[in-house]
């Protein structure tokens, strides 16, 4: 059994934002393993789905950013799953629109839903997906109005890119291993 954790925000105020990226990815593997996360559970909207006879558990935290973690750590000790059994999605600024990043352990990065997730487990080893959001211009907005705000047109274009070799990512996480997917996804570029 595996947990997919997408980051984002709930509500409608948030569903295209920057920050909302771990969510839309998390739908997407859901599309892809025909089933849906809507079923409210320990914090979070949970679906379940099955790949190859492993259980995939997919979830969207609902405790806004900042607090992921309290939702991330209920739902490890329902399962009783390992930190290492778990692959967590979100938003990267330090990638472009249209990379992402596969990597098996780490820090937070500065990104607080990631903090709120390893301080609560006390640990960073389990596997992470970064969807590259860039950095606002020098002269642009404040880092939480960017990550809040919607992207331009060509920004999401390349986003989306990315958002739909997510499930592919996962899939390749699940049966081979994140290094078999680091390998094969990490220097992937939109065409």
């Amino acid at each position: 059994m595996k947990l997919v954790v997408g980051l984002g925000n709930p509500g409608e105020k948030y569903a295209a934002t920057r920050h909302n990226v771990g969510f839309r990815a998390v739908d997407l593997v859901a599309a892809r393993l025909e089933t849906a996360v809507d079923h409210p559970f320990l914090r979070a909207l949970v679906g379940q789905g099955l790949h190859q006879g492993e259980k995939i558990i997919l979830a969207k935290p609902q405790t806004y950013m900042n607090l992921s973690g309290e939702a991330v750590i209920r739902l490890l000790r329902w399962y009783k799953l390992p930190p290492a059994d778990m692959t967590v999605i979100y938003d990267d600024l330090d990638l472009e629109p249209g990379r992402l990043r596969i990597r098996n352990r780490g820090g937070d990065g500065g990104h607080r839903g990631l903090a709120s997730i390893i301080n609560l487990l006390g640990t960073g080893d389990f596997v992470r997906v970064r969807v590259g959001i860039g950095r606002p211009p020098a002269q642009g907005p404040e880092v939480v109005d960017w990550v809040l705000g919607r992207p331009a047109p060509a920004e999401e274009e390349m986003i989306n890119k990315v958002l739909h070799i997510v499930p592919d990512v996962l899939l390749e996480i699940v049966e081979r291993g994140a290094g078999a997917a680091m390998n094969k996804y990490n220097s992937w570029k939109p065409v």
